[in-house]
């Protein structure tokens, strides 16, 4: 939930004649929520509804998935069961409207999350552990991919190519990335730092047992 002088800043920006693009990059703000702001900048009176424990449905609560997953984690989670998609250019967001997603979602706050702190309520943290390839496969399908490496080696003369599959995991956030090695390593997949320019923000799982086991368990991206 963002505070008024956050959405002022927001609007002004988009005044001075920025773009949704510019701001949202810059402020860490969703365009649809800089979008609705240009016609009100009071955030809507919260229900008084009594605060909601734990998800009931935890393995839904432990990953987003893409937009049919994404979907069904919504009306799962959200005690409202509702969720609608809205088609944009270029993307599909899923939205479900709840006064209490805060609540469910103690990460959410103003800012860019690499420059906030983004650690698991004890609740977030037990979901995790109790089911944590759900997890990783959120993260995976979030912002990681599988590819297909290669690499060369010279044999009996000759110059080999092989190719091999990998998968990779970036993200700027020390913290979620933290979350996610100590997922790895409860698992037993083996993982590296792959540093760009001395900075650790991709991490490589490569080894051939671990990419099997993500392979059994994370799925296709699509």
């Amino acid at each position: 939930m963002y505070d008024v002088s956050t959405r002022k800043r927001a609007v002004a920006l988009i005044a001075q004649g920025r773009s949704l693009n510019s701001v949202s990059r810059e402020t860490g703000i969703s365009r649809a929520a800089i979008r609705s702001w240009r016609g009100r900048l009071e955030p809507l009176p919260r229900m008084a509804a009594p605060l909601p424990g734990p998800p009931t449905d935890r393995m839904a609560y432990s990953w987003p998935g893409l937009i049919d997953a994404c979907e069904a984690a919504l009306l799962a989670v959200n005690p409202a069961h509702t969720a609608y998609r809205v088609q944009a250019a270029g993307h599909v967001s899923v939205v479900g409207c709840y006064a209490h997603w805060p609540d469910l979602l103690p990460q959410h706050g103003p800012g860019r999350k690499p420059e906030r702190r983004i650690p698991l309520e004890p609740w977030q943290q037990a979901i995790v552990d109790e089911h944590p390839w759900q997890f990783i496969r959120g993260l995976i399908h979030s912002d990681g991919c599988r590819i297909a490496n290669w690499t060369e080696k010279t044999i009996g003369g000759a110059r080999k190519r092989y190719a091999y599959p990998r998968y990779f995991f970036t993200n700027l956030s020390d913290d979620i990335r933290g979350l996610y090695t100590d997922t790895l390593d409860k698992l037993g997949v083996d993982w590296t730092y792959c540093t760009r320019n001395g900075i650790p923000f991709n991490i490589s799982v490569a080894r051939k047992a671990s990419v099997a086991l993500m392979d059994a368990h994370v799925g296709p991206k699509h």
